[in-house]
């Protein structure tokens, strides 16, 4: 049997596209949108077992994380990025900070986005002066809007979440939270003015 080509775009480069195709990939694009947070949650269990050297693994880590921020009365968009605060450990392994925060941009508050951005650079105070490396690099952003508010979520929930006795939340309790995060995006190339989706 052949495969059904009726709902997919007929071109073979872009710059012979129609609207018609276009309105193809943005249907397309509309149901893929709505499973980014199962996809996301699927690639957060796969932290699951790795240590890192740690005492516990890195999903345990982030739920421990989340669960302390969500005990401490943080709000949701808050309590999101500090469950997916590592997502990015797998696949930046050298940037794991950046490449969380560029998944949630779209979601999340410039403060949120800057505080996950940099949380690599503000956790190095906890240790890098123990693999000979500054632990004052924080201080570059000494004066920043963002500078405490980073610092604080280091302090209170990242560096404190390595504790294997801590009884953390599980990933069903964070769910519905991540749903509704990434229902809609508050930014995106793919935002009309009148902040509608295009595709």
């Amino acid at each position: 049997m052949l495969d059904d080509t009726s709902d997919r775009a007929s071109f073979h480069a872009m710059v012979d596209g129609t609207a018609d195709d276009y309105a193809k990939i943005s249907a397309a694009f509309g149901e893929f949108s709505k499973t980014l947070p199962d996809r996301v949650m699927a690639h957060l269990k796969m932290l699951q077992g790795d240590f890192g050297g740690f005492a516990v693994d890195r999903f345990e880590h982030s739920l421990q994380t989340a669960t302390r921020a969500h005990k401490d009365g943080k709000d949701e968009e808050y309590v999101v990025c500090a469950l997916l605060h590592d997502i990015g450990d797998l696949l930046g392994t050298f940037n794991h900070a950046e490449l969380g925060a560029v998944i949630l941009k779209p979601f999340i508050s410039e403060q949120n986005h800057f505080m996950l951005q940099n949380h690599g650079i503000f956790q190095g105070y906890y240790f890098f002066h123990h693999i000979g490396l500054d632990r004052e690099a924080r201080e570059q952003f000494r004066g920043h809007d963002h500078f405490e508010y980073t610092a604080q979520f280091c302090h209170l929930y990242d560096q404190s979440a390595f504790d294997p006795n801590y009884e953390s939340m599980p990933l069903e309790a964070f769910e519905p939270m991540v749903r509704k995060l990434m229902e809609r995006p508050r930014t995106s190339i793919y935002m009309r003015d009148d902040e509608t989706s295009a595709i």
